[in-house]
């Protein structure tokens, strides 16, 4: 089964693909972790996005489309990989589903966590608050713009998924056990 998790930052696809991942034997596929092992590798291709993220570039979408094309040859994905951080904007999806073709694979389903953003932000304050803001991540503005670029980049894959009857949306507000049961019966994994 190969599966790819929607949401904002902060809607949990990071929690969730990890708990299929234990659960069903899936593999969780982080685009970031992948790119930072192929550029550990020192293969072809990892010396390829070496060099565009030392001049400070975005790594292109075939490079990572390769990536991904690259570790989906690796024998621990045969029972499916479940993508979190790809694709973000529509025209990788398009590469992804060509790519999944040319292997004979296909693309079981896409969910999207569906979040209240204002909660999300609430959150953020919540927690800085509690921490002193200790975490790098415990800001309000920072969120704030990564949810901008998520509306405006990545949310236009919303429509091209659903056109295909491939989108399902499961409550990414509730409780991290209610997701997880809710996208193991969304998946017939339940």
């Amino acid at each position: 089964m190969n599966i790819i998790l929607l949401g904002p930052p902060g809607a949990g696809k990071g929690t969730q693909a990890q708990r299929l991942q234990e659960k069903h034997g899936l593999v969780q596929l982080s685009t970031g972790d992948m790119l930072r092992a192929a550029v550990a590798s020192g293969s072809e291709i990892g010396r390829k996005a070496k060099a565009i993220m030392e001049a400070g570039d975005l790594v292109p979408d075939s490079v990572v489309v390769q990536i991904i094309s690259e570790r989906l040859d690796d024998p621990d994905t045969a029972p499916g990989v479940i993508l979190d951080g790809f694709p973000r904007t529509t025209a990788q999806a398009e590469a992804l589903d060509a790519m999944l073709a040319e292997k004979g694979l296909n693309l079981d389903a896409v969910v999207e966590l569906t979040v209240d953003e204002g909660i999300l932000v609430n959150r953020i304050e919540k927690r800085a608050a509690e921490t002193g803001g200790a975490r790098a991540d415990d800001n309000v503005e920072t969120l704030r713009n990564r949810l901008a670029v998520y509306r405006e980049q990545t949310a236009p894959i919303v429509p091209y998924y659903n056109g295909k009857g491939m989108l399902k949306r499961v409550d990414g507000m509730a409780a991290i056990e209610t997701v997880t049961a809710a996208l193991e019966e969304t998946l017939g994994l339940a």
